[in-house]
């Protein structure tokens, strides 16, 4: 049994899901002025809310270059009990067709990106943006709001099933796309570039310019370390960041 404090924070919770999906696709939603401290903490949202409720909710973000280790991270995290968000999966999601961005896409690089199924065709779009910042641009400035959005609304839905749990996402553009006022914690997985080349090089079968060419599209060591609460550093063998990540799991999840 839940009690009354325990339903009444899930009704608010699965009603701020609900506010967001009606807000998101395009319904208004009505303001009117708080007049109770209750209804204060309940419309700053259901982070806020859980935060104030004192319960142990948590929302923790990583962040980090190409062949750093994020997914030995997620499989790391998510055995320790965490509910892992991949921004990647969701970014694939936020192209179905009925969304908001799948209609911005189309609009702004025409209907010869969808396939005969009518799905974009992630291909031809990126034939369309590969090599013109401006363009590169427009894309990421339809699709990088329509992963966020996802984004809240499955944080959300695990702090209304889960409130004591620990919600983790995993974003390669965390910091590019703006997201880090998601979570309580930023963590950036670090790794020395020769280290990323080789590693990326032996994964994907890719040649040694085209792995450079990604690492430098993305943001350096030094600009994420700078904006990160925590750093893994993943030089050396997998266990060695694995104790690292154990470190922190123990200094958030016994707090």
């Amino acid at each position: 049994m839940l009690g009354i404090r325990g339903e009444t924070l899930l009704l608010l919770e699965r009603f701020v899901l609900l506010q967001r999906y009606l807000k998101y696709s395009g319904f208004r939603i009505a303001e009117r002025r708080p007049r109770s401290k209750w209804f204060s903490l309940f419309r700053l949202g259901c982070g806020r809310l859980l935060k104030k409720m004192e319960l142990k909710f948590e929302n923790y973000m990583y962040d980090g270059w190409l062949a750093s280790g994020k997914t030995t991270a997620s499989e790391f995290l998510q055995s320790r009990g965490a509910s892992i968000i991949d921004a990647d999966k969701l970014g694939h999601r936020a192209y179905d067709p009925g969304t908001q961005a799948y209609l911005q896409v189309i609009e702004t690089f025409g209907e010869d990106v969808l396939g005969d199924d009518q799905q974009i065709d992630r291909r031809a779009l990126g034939g369309k943006v590969f090599g013109k910042p401006e363009q590169l641009t427009k894309l990421t400035d339809i699709v990088w709001p329509e992963i966020r959005r996802l984004a809240e609304l499955e944080i959300a839905d695990c702090a209304a099933i889960n409130p004591d749990g620990v919600v983790v996402l995993e974003a390669a553009v965390l910091f590019e796309a703006g997201w880090e006022d998601i979570g309580e914690e930023v963590w950036v997985l670090v790794v020395d570039r020769e280290i990323a080349i080789e590693r990326a090089m032996a994964r994907d079968n890719a040649d040694r310019a085209a792995v450079e060419s990604r690492l430098d599209s993305q943001l350096s060591n030094e600009e994420r370390i700078s904006r990160a609460t925590s750093v893994i550093y993943n030089n050396g063998d997998q266990q060695k960041m694995i104790e690292q990540l154990d470190a922190e799991w123990r200094r958030v999840s016994e707090a």
